[in-house]
């Protein structure tokens, strides 16, 4: 039988990412993310923001643009899988991790000082860009106006409606 490991979140990163380069030359980027949810608290009525705070590991290309265009505070949007692991702390207590082993990323927001691409999609090829709106032409000719009639107030309406 198949089995699925996905995992899709949308948050903020907490810090910029941290990038080393494994000894086979392999990028590997780390960066935390915070996902945030509210909820009305029963007793007081009151709404409380439950935030939660993810460990995100890019590898190869997807790496680099993590590294190049991912900054603390910026929202992105992440694909992965999970990964659990282990490791014994200073004080000798065994610990439990999770980590976000990602193959997807997209920067989401504006162009905040920025000087590359809004988006950037990696992952399997590499990094796809978002191509430059195409430039209209300086002039165009100029129609006759169409004789007015009276408006019924529909005549603005999308012939593709839903129902």
């Amino acid at each position: 039988m198949a089995s699925v490991n996905k995992v899709i979140l949308v948050g903020n990163c907490g810090r910029d990412p941290e990038i080393r380069y494994l000894p086979s030359g392999q990028a590997v980027a780390n960066v935390s993310l915070a996902t945030s949810s509210r909820r009305k608290d029963k007793n007081t009525g009151e709404m409380v923001e439950d935030t939660q705070w993810h460990r995100i590991t890019f590898y190869d290309r997807l790496a680099e643009i993590a590294g190049e265009y991912v900054k603390k505070g910026r929202p992105i949007y992440v694909e992965g899988r999970l990964k659990y692991g282990k490791y014994t702390g200073q004080d000798g207590v065994e610990k439990n991790t999770v980590d976000i082993i990602a193959t997807e990323l997209q920067l989401l927001g504006g162009r905040e000082g920025m000087g590359g691409p809004s988006d950037e999609e990696g992952g399997g090829g590499g990094a796809q860009r978002r191509a430059a709106p195409p430039q209209r032409p300086a002039a165009a000719p100029q129609r006759p106006a169409a004789p007015s009639k009276p408006s019924t107030g529909f005549d603005d309406m999308d012939d593709d409606i839903p129902f």
